[in-house]
């Protein structure tokens, strides 16, 4: 196993992750997940976003076995975010709360917006959109 102190793997384990925040792995972010890693508690596959080459860095860091991301936790994407359909947008505020990376800006009973650069793709405010008005194209 690799030889940095605890706190010093799991920071370079978390540079390696996505920062999505979309729970897939089944942690509730990036960080708890590069815990688990650092200390033998997870496997390198569990990362959809990050892909087969995430999980390529994450064996070559933790000098572990290669292997592809497990596929059953969801499918990779690259380069994708949130856009919200303004004509659409009721202004429920349900997706601002749904976002990790607070990437949503707006106010109750106003049209929202997505800020681009601080979006993740993660794809967590899809769900909760009561109007359908949220659509991932290319980032």
């Amino acid at each position: 196993m690799y030889s940095l102190p605890a706190t010093d793997l799991v920071e370079r384990i978390d540079r390696l992750l996505p920062q999505t925040q979309c729970g897939q792995c089944g942690f509730s972010g990036c960080r708890p997940y590069a815990e688990a890693l650092a200390h033998g508690e997870a496997d390198i596959d569990h990362c959809p976003p990050g892909g087969d080459a995430g999980a390529r860095a994450l064996a070559k860091l933790l000098e572990r076995p290669t292997k592809p991301y497990d596929r059953s936790r969801g499918e990779y994407k690259p380069g994708i975010i949130a856009q919200i359909v303004e004509a659409d947008c009721i202004g429920c505020t349900k997706c601002i709360q749904a976002c990790p990376v607070d990437a949503i800006a707006g106010a109750s009973k106003l049209m929202h917006t997505v800020i681009a650069p601080l979006c993740t793709g993660c794809e967590l405010c899809l769900p909760p959109c009561p109007v359908d008005c949220i659509v991932m194209v290319p980032g």
